[in-house]
């Protein structure tokens, strides 16, 4: 692909060769030859993709879904398939296939725009969350393959939709409102399992923890609140009257994978860690400029780091991501972009050291957690990066950019014979 010759965002996905760029499941990790780069200039798109910058981007991509034409907020890799979903300014969600860029369906019915979306653990389900108060659940005909899907159910309830979580093993969905109410359904049935209210402003991100047997949230009047999924009173909550905690507003958080302990971020840069059992704050991490949001938080696997506390990953709109060890609350290395950081995903096993970010630099990178090192800096997007997923157990990511695009990325490079 020439850099000189310009292309419309409806050729981008025709200019790729196929031959060589071309992925599926067994040689996902094959490199691939930089043969030139995709310009996305001004005129690609017209009005699509807000805060878009005109020139020649470097694009070392393998796949390009250009079909949103506005913003894409959100993305989730399938768990097991060679399979995306993403949603956007365009009040629309897509399953596509991120080896080839096909639409596999068009997930309709939204009044605004998607911001969340988000498979069920076995993969068999697809939600998709709006600012119109609408989640909508679509799932897989048949058992043959994943090409066929069809329309469920949606469910309603919340104001605008915050964020979509999945429990890790079975069929229920979680989600978090704008109008301070937390809601928890049963799928397929759509059954109303539970409404959590303790909050007193947006439900800004909560999740199950990893042995699926609490759920933790948290809003943005700074309240933290742990809840048993079988009923509507809190187990503990932390409120910036709490000296320790005092957060004001939370922006992110993870609990780390023996559901031990939680790492939370704030709107004004601080960072708390939250013993689940105690229900106290046990350690304060500062390292993130003082005002920056922190934006993302995930755990890291490094082997005889860390003992049973962890490690941990903050990422923040300062454009640094702070990795701590959480047994002794020191910082060990920091991984730095130009701009925000917006998501950070962390590899399965057995390579749980590997870290991806995402940033409003116009860029993801891969990084060795162990060492700090990046290994590969992933670039194509011409506007912010919005939002990330890992695909096919991490081999490739894929992401979300505020200039109308998803693009897929092998996350390491495979040294040439």
């Amino acid at each position: 692909m020439s850099a000189e010759n310009p292309h419309d965002e409806h050729e981008l996905d025709e200019e790729i060769d196929q031959d060589e760029h071309f992925i599926s499941q067994d040689d996902i990790l094959e490199e691939v030859a930089d043969d030139g780069s995709v310009p996305m200039d001004e005129d690609d798109d017209g009005e699509d993709g807000a805060g878009a910058s005109s020139g020649v981007v470097e694009n070392n991509s393998v796949q390009i879904f250009p079909d949103h034409r506005k913003s894409v907020f959100a993305v989730a890799g399938h768990p097991t398939e060679a399979l995306a979903a993403s949603g956007g300014e365009d009040d629309l969600g897509y399953v596509w296939d991120i080896t080839d860029g096909e639409i596999i369906v068009k997930l309709t019915g939204h009044t605004d725009s998607v911001t969340s979306i988000a498979w069920s653990s076995d993969g068999e389900m697809v939600s998709t969350g709006g600012m119109d108060g609408k989640i909508r659940i679509w799932r897989r005909v048949g058992t043959e393959n994943y090409r066929t899907w069809e329309f469920l159910t949606e469910l309603q309830g919340p104001d605008e939709v915050m964020f979509l979580k999945w429990h890790p093993k079975g069929n229920v969905l979680l989600a978090g409102s704008n109008d301070s109410t937390v809601w928890l359904w049963q799928l397929p049935s759509g059954h109303t399992m539970q409404v959590f209210a303790g909050h007193a402003g947006p439900v800004n991100c909560g999740e199950f923890t990893p042995d699926g047997k609490r759920i933790i949230t948290a809003c943005a009047n700074g309240t933290l609140i742990f809840w048993d999924p079988r009923s509507p009173t809190p187990v503990f909550k932390l409120t910036p009257e709490d000296a320790r905690f005092d957060l004001n507003d939370v922006t992110s958080l993870k609990v780390n994978p023996s559901s031990t302990l939680a790492v939370i971020g704030g709107a004004e840069g601080g960072v708390r860690v939250v013993s689940l059992s105690k229900g106290e704050v046990v350690g304060m991490l500062n390292g993130h400029t003082e005002g920056e949001s922190i934006e993302a938080v995930e755990f890291v696997d490094i082997p005889s780091v860390g003992a049973s506390a962890g490690v941990a990953i903050t990422g923040a709109t300062d454009g640094k991501a702070c990795i701590w060890d959480l047994s002794t609350m020191r910082l060990r290395t920091t991984l730095n972009h130009s701009d925000a950081i917006t998501k950070l995903l962390t590899h399965p096993a057995p390579k749980g050291y590997l870290v991806v970010s995402a940033s409003a630099d116009k860029t993801l990178c891969t990084w060795d957690a162990r060492t700090g090192t990046l290994l590969r800096k992933h670039t194509g997007h011409r506007a912010e990066v919005l939002d990330a997923s890992l695909g096919l157990e991490g081999s490739v990511v894929i992401s979300a950019g505020d200039d109308g695009f998803s693009l897929v990325f092998t996350t390491e490079a495979v040294e040439e014979d």
